[in-house]
This record gives structure tokens, C-alpha cells and sequence, in this order.
């Protein structure tokens, strides 16, 4: 008879997440995911088939915590405004959990950034191209912007979007709505 697992795989998965981000993924053992989790690696190998399963679990989890920061940005009408709200939006969260620096996502995304892991990969290159088309929904708000220009415009932000989320890691409060407040001023 097969054993009854003997924990919330929600729950599991948020403590998962939350050492990921912490750590990034290579820095993060089974042993230490064993201890944060409070299950052994024979429970994770059943729930998440591997460390990259249960990464890749733990990403997904992540968006859809984040989505609360999303979807405003989604349903706004203010167009560059809703940009600008996401920013700050983002990083918002940074200040209350000294913990948790950066976002996932964009740590992921440098983590892996010269890797051969093509899932992971995936995964980071569809989110950037979900968040640019945002971008680009938003800037086409401007009747006095030209495709061209919106374009420009879109991959800039992706990329302060980027720089944001390192920043977050490292810099002041201040010093990232300056950071916010001049990346959007000539735009």
C-alpha cells in the first residue's frame, strides 16, 4: 500500500520558492531544500520529478503570486502611467522582506543567462516576451508614438525593468525612485 504524503504540496513549494529566490538555483542543494522544505528528497523526487521540476514549479508559483503586481498593469488605460505604477509596484514588496532581493524572474534570468538548460530558458524567454508586449499594449496608448518608437521604447523599459530588479537587491529606497523617476522622465 502506498504511503499518503504528509504534507501541502502548496506549502512546500512556497518554502521552495522562497530559497530559490534567496539563493538562486545553483546555489541551492537537496540538503537545504530537504531542511527548508521539511520533507526528504525521496518525497521531492515523487512530487517534482527533480531539482529543475521542482525550480521550475517554484517559477510558476512565483508568477502566479506576482500576478496581483500584473494585473493592474494589464487592466490600466493610463498607458506609460501603468509602465511607471508596475515599476514601483515591483519593487515595492523588495522593502519589506530583507530576505528576498531582486525579483526571481530577473535573477533567473542572469543566473541562467549563459546556460545550456533550454526549459529554464524557455520559461525566462516567454515571461520577457509576455512583459515587452505589455510594454508595447501600453506605449501604443500614445497616438503620437510611431511603431518604431514604441518598439525602441518597449525593449528600454525591458531592460530598466532588468536593472531595476538588480538594483533592488543592493540599493536604497531613495535610490530607486530616482532610478524610476529618471527612467521614465524623457519618455
Amino acid at each position: 500500500m502506498a504511503r499518503k504524503k504528509e504534507y501541502n504540496k502548496e506549502e512546500v513549494l512556497e518554502k521552495a520558492m522562497q530559497l530559490f529566490w534567496r539563493n538562486g538555483y545553483e546555489t541551492t542543494s537537496m540538503q537545504m531544500l530537504e531542511k527548508e522544505m521539511g520533507i526528504n528528497k525521496f518525497s521531492i523526487y515523487s512530487a517534482f520529478g527533480n531539482k529543475q521540476g521542482l525550480f521550475l514549479e517554484s517559477l510558476n508559483h512565483y508568477k502566479l503570486r506576482i500576478n496581483s503586481i500584473f494585473e493592474p498593469l494589464i487592466q490600466g488605460t493610463k498607458g506609460l502611467e501603468d509602465i511607471k505604477q508596475f515599476f514601483y509596484d515591483s519593487v515595492r514588496s523588495n522593502f519589506n522582506d530583507e530576505a528576498l532581493k531582486g525579483c526571481l524572474v530577473t535573477n533567473t534570468y542572469n543566473e541562467f543567462s549563459e546556460s545550456e538548460d533550454v526549459l529554464i530558458k524557455e520559461q525566462m524567454t516567454s515571461f520577457m516576451e509576455d512583459l515587452k508586449a505589455i510594454f508595447i499594449e501600453k506605449l501604443q496608448m500614445d497616438p503620437n508614438k510611431d511603431q518604431e518608437t514604441v518598439l525602441k521604447q518597449a525593449n528600454y523599459l525591458l531592460l530598466a525593468k532588468h536593472g531595476l530588479a538588480a538594483a533592488a537587491r543592493v540599493n536604497t529606497p531613495k535610490e530607486i525612485k530616482d532610478y524610476i523617476e529618471m527612467t521614465f522622465k524623457n519618455l
